[in-house]
C-alpha cells in the first residue's frame, strides 16, 4: 500500500490527509486514496508493463453489439479500462489489483441461484453460457469517486437468468454474492476487519429490468480477472460498488439485504445508490465526473444518462 497519496481535485485537499496508520474503513482508504489520483496519473511506464487482460480460461465472447443499449460514445481505451480497477479483495491501489489476480482461479466456476423461487439451480460455467444469446453493450460506467469510463460489455440480461429459476411473489429483493478466497485475494486479509465476503443487492424491479446485464467479457474477449472475471453484475444507472464483481451466490430474498459498503458506511453509501448529480457525497460533490479517457472533467448526468429508461423505477415523492 503506497504511503504517499496524490489526490485528485474532486477529494479533499492535501492538507486534510489523514495519516495512513489511522484509516482502515473505506472513508479512511478514500481520504488516503490506495490509488494514485488525478484520473490517468499512474504514468505510462505502468499502462506499458502491466499485461492488458488476466482472462479466465474460457472461449471467446463473440456477440453482436446491440444497438438498442449502445449509445454512440467513443469507449474508454483498453489498457485503462484493464489496469484501472476497484477490487479491494485484492487491493485497495486500482493500479495494482491487475497484478495481484494471478492466482486467482475462475475455472472451474459455477453460481448458485436460489431463496425464494421454484427452480432453484447450481450452474456450471457451460450452463451459464447457454443461459441466453451473448450480446455486447456499451455502457456508461461511473464510480462513486467521481470517474468514469464506456466499457463494451459482453454478456446477457439478469432477467433471463431469474427467469430460469422462476422467483416467487415473496421475492422482492436479489442479494448478490463474490467469492471468498483469501489465500488467492490478498487483500481480504489486509482488510479483515471488513464484512467479507462483499454482498450487494437490487430490488427485483431493478433487477428485471432490461438494463441489468450479467457480464462474462468485454471488448470481445473473455472478462478479465481485474474487472470481475468471470461473470460481474453491470447496472449503469448506479454507481459502481453495486456492479458486483465475480459472483458465485444469487438469491432471491424478502427482505432488504445487508451490502458490504452499506454496512461499512450507510451514510456515505446508501442501498439504491442512483447515480444522482444533484445529491452530494457527504465529502465531495458529485456535480461532475473525471473521463478516464481524456482527464476531462465532464457533467455527471442523471442515472448516468439511463434517466429516461430507469426514473419511473423511482417516482419522486
Amino acid at each position: 500500500m503506497a504511503s504517499i497519496s496524490i489526490r485528485p481535485p474532486w477529494m479533499l485537499p492535501d492538507r486534510a490527509v489523514t495519516p495512513e496508520n489511522i484509516h482502515r474503513r473505506r472513508r479512511e482508504f478514500l481520504r488516503q486514496l490506495g490509488f494514485v489520483g488525478s484520473g490517468l496519473a499512474w504514468g505510462p511506464s505502468l499502462l506499458a508493463q502491466t499485461p492488458a487482460t488476466n482472462a479466465p480460461a474460457a472461449g471467446p465472447q463473440e456477440a453482436r453489439r446491440n444497438p438498442e443499449f449502445s449509445p454512440k460514445l467513443p469507449l474508454t481505451p483498453e489498457r485503462i479500462v484493464t489496469n484501472y480497477n476497484n477490487f479491494y479483495e485484492f487491493s485497495t491501489q486500482k493500479d495494482r489489483v491487475a497484478q495481484l489476480v494471478g492466482r486467482f482461479r475462475t475455472q472451474p466456476w459455477s453460481i448458485w441461484v436460489g431463496g425464494l423461487c421454484a427452480k432453484p439451480m447450481t450452474l456450471s460455467w457451460d450452463d451459464l453460457m447457454k443461459v441466453a444469446p451473448l450480446e455486447e453493450r456499451v455502457y456508461r460506467f461511473r464510480c462513486v469517486e467521481a470517474w468514469s469510463m464506456v466499457v463494451p460489455w459482453t454478456g446477457f440480461p439478469l432477467s433471463k437468468l431469474l427467469a430460469q429459476v422462476e422467483p416467487t411473489s415473496d421475492a422482492r429483493y436479489v442479494k448478490f454474492t463474490t467469492v471468498l478466497r483469501p489465500d488467492e485475494m490478498p487483500g481480504v486479509q489486509r482488510l479483515s476487519d471488513y464484512p467479507w465476503p462483499y454482498t450487494e443487492g437490487l430490488r427485483m424491479d431493478e433487477a428485471m429490468h432490461p438494463l441489468a446485464l450479467i457480464a462474462t467479457g468485454l471488448f470481445g474477449k473473455p472478462l478479465p480477472k481485474q474487472n470481475g472475471g468471470p461473470v460481474r453484475l453491470v447496472v449503469p444507472w448506479k454507481y459502481g460498488y453495486k456492479s458486483i464483481k465475480s459472483i458465485v451466490k444469487i438469491e432471491l430474498v424478502r427482505e432488504q439485504p445487508d451490502t458490504l459498503w452499506n454496512a461499512l458506511a450507510p451514510n456515505e453509501y446508501p442501498f439504491e445508490s442512483n447515480v444522482e448529480p444533484n445529491v452530494p457525497h457527504p465529502r465531495w460533490s458529485q456535480a461532475t465526473e473525471r473521463d478516464l479517457a481524456t482527464g476531462n472533467r465532464i457533467p455527471t448526468l442523471p442515472y448516468n444518462g439511463y434517466a429516461d429508461q430507469v426514473a419511473s423505477l423511482y417516482p419522486r415523492k
